[in-house]
């Protein structure tokens, strides 16, 4: 139970400051939104840190590799909502 717990606090604090590093009208706001934008990041940077060799089976990303993560995935939102592929969750 600790465990998941701490992946939601990564997460939020990783999907912060992913939010304050890129600015902008297409970010998902909210503390759900930014959570999972930060557990996202988190488990990609996991899965290539993994893939790569950087982490072994039972390591997972950290706090500044799980921004970067939280980053890309939030760069890959910007421009599913750019390209109307999702709707933008600020203009309703």
């Amino acid at each position: 139970m600790g465990g998941i717990i701490w992946i939601i606090i990564v997460g939020f604090i990783a999907g912060i400051i992913a939010r304050f590093l890129s600015p902008g009208p297409n970010n998902p706001t909210g503390f759900i939104l930014t959570t999972v934008l930060g557990i996202a990041g988190a488990f990609l940077a996991t899965w290539v840190g993994q893939a790569i060799g950087h982490y072994g089976p039972e390591q997972g990303a950290g706090f500044i590799t799980a921004t970067i993560g939280a980053l890309v995935v939030l760069f890959i939102w910007n421009r599913l909502v750019a390209a109307r592929v999702i709707s933008d969750p600020g203009n309703k």
